[in-house]
């Protein structure tokens, strides 16, 4: 089974990052959340196993998609 690759769309001062979290830089900088979603999305569905992970401006958890094949192992 392929790892997980997890996106993490996170606030800056005046705008969005999306960062892959095994990775110290960030994917994008872009000046809204909804782009800023949009792209990790897009990200996360190119790998086998995605995740996107939105976090508030305080730093909670407020969404998580993930993509591909269930981890799991769950019927669908």
């Amino acid at each position: 089974m392929a790892d997980r690759t997890t996106f993490h769309v996170i606030p800056d001062a005046q705008s969005w990052k999306v960062k892959n979290e095994d990775d110290a830089t960030y994917d994008a900088l872009v000046d809204n959340k909804d782009r800023a979603v949009e792209l990790a999305r897009e990200y996360a569905k190119q790998a086998p196993l995605g995740q996107v992970i939105i976090h508030t401006r305080d730093g909670r958890i407020a969404e998580e998609f993930t993509y591909g094949e269930d981890p799991r192992g769950t019927p669908g």
